[in-house]
């Protein structure tokens, strides 16, 4: 299990600079979350990637990646690794394909569950064996079926109806759109978090044309909930916003 965090800005900027204080906190969820961490921005079409399978609340080089990845939007990924996948630097989040960039918080299970579904080209690309890249590859797939908005609601759709998981929170972003999605079952908490009932919770803030996204046990204060079988879309040339309900049912 995971912790995410990302952003869309109308100027570049950095995390440090658009969470503010309480950033720290979050870095600080790698105590438990300690299994590697990563950052990814995507920029004039193309994505930028550094990943180390390490904490980030350990790593020598956190504050100089977090300095370099200025940009309008970004992703930050805190690893706490599934049971029996391996800790190294293929299976550490994000993923990342041309301009798009996704991170994932939970576990989809059997891992391959949906690699007869995933396009033979995409499934090649798989550089790990976790199920969160399987996830990002076949929702490349749909993408490239139904374009970026739809074709990620497409696959939430299909794994949310027919496949066993904990979690499929995930963020993804392209060069025009910031997708987060909170699908989760109540029931599978981590037994080392069973007493954090908001453990898959996802809250969003807003201001001045910034829209952060971020996993729970850290202080978020004043920010709003993205209810359960929600996705929150966002025009990063617009900066608009909205919340929509997948299929219109709540797990």
């Amino acid at each position: 299990m995971c912790r995410l965090l990302g952003y869309t800005a109308p100027t570049a900027t950095t995390f440090t600079d658009v969470v503010g204080a309480n950033f720290d906190e979050f870095i600080n969820l790698s105590t438990d979350h300690c299994d590697g961490w990563g950052i990814a921005t995507t920029q004039n079409k193309k994505a930028s990637l550094y990943k180390e399978p390490v904490a980030a609340n350990k790593s020598a080089h956190l504050k100089e990646e977090l300095a370099t990845h200025k940009s309008n939007a970004a992703l930050l990924h805190l690893r706490w690794a599934t049971e029996g996948m391996a800790v190294n630097e293929n299976n550490t989040h994000p993923f990342t394909y041309e301009d798009i960039t996704f991170i994932h918080n939970g576990s989809i299970s059997p891992f391959n569950c949906l690699d007869p579904l995933i396009d033979k080209k995409y499934l090649e690309l798989a550089k790990g064996n976790t199920d969160s890249e399987r996830y990002f590859l076949y929702l490349l797939t749909q993408i490239e079926k139904h374009g970026f908005i739809e074709g990620v609601k497409a696959g939430l759709t299909y794994i949310k109806a027919n496949c066993a998981f904990s979690s499929i929170n995930m963020m993804i972003i392209n060069e025009t759109t910031f997708m987060a999605a909170c699908i989760y079952n109540q029931d599978k908490i981590p037994q080392k978090f069973k007493d954090d009932t908001d453990y898959y919770h996802l809250k969003y803030t807003k201001r001045d044309g910034q829209v952060v996204v971020a996993s729970s046990g850290w202080n978020q204060d004043g920010w709003d909930e993205i209810p359960n079988g929600n996705v929150l879309v966002v025009g990063r040339v617009a900066g608009k916003e909205k919340l929509e309900v997948l299929n219109n049912l709540l797990i």
